[in-house]
């Protein structure tokens, strides 16, 4: 098994990639975007007209748009598909629910789904993902998007400390 990338190397490609995007697309990376426009893609197979007149996803099928053409959608695609050969390449391919002693695999699965629930709704509610709060904002050194970074890494670490009982 081959070791990851130096988290440094990786972090100087993903700024390369940020900084093509800006220069080629004109806007930074994000990946909520993906996800609000599967959805809506699919939501518009079940009830089309409710989608259509919508004002949030209604935008996305105006003049018989199709959500699934944007770029970021290719690039969504191709994350998922670049990981899961990485992951193959690399034979790191495995199913498994990692858990903490003191949890069920149900219950992990129930907290994991609800998490991104949360996350998804709020990513959309706020107008980006973490990704592009952290990395398109920071990049344009919004100092919002520099308080939100600094937030995240201190409750992360903070929730870590509090919750590093159940993982032992």
């Amino acid at each position: 098994m081959k070791d990851y990338w130096q988290p440094y190397l990786a972090g100087v490609a993903l700024g390369v990639l940020l900084f093509f995007s800006f220069l080629i697309c004109g806007k930074g990376v994000g990946g909520s975007s993906f996800f609000a426009r599967l959805m809506a893609y699919l939501a518009h197979t079940v009830a089309p007209s409710h989608l259509e007149n919508s004002a949030y996803f209604g935008r996305y099928f105006a003049g018989g748009k199709n959500p699934l053409n944007y770029w970021l959608v290719y690039l969504g695609c191709g994350t998922f598909l670049g990981g899961l050969a990485s992951a193959f390449i690399h034979d790191r391919f495995r199913i498994t629910i990692d858990k903490g002693r003191r949890i069920s695999p149900g219950a992990r699965l129930i907290f994991a789904l609800a998490g991104g629930i949360f996350v998804g709704f709020a990513s959309r509610l706020g107008l980006g993902c973490t990704s592009g709060q952290g990395l398109v904002g920071a990049s344009m050194l919004s100092v919002g998007s520099w308080a939100f970074l600094f937030s995240v890494f201190l409750g992360g670490y903070a929730v870590a400390y509090i919750m590093r009982e159940g993982w032992i």
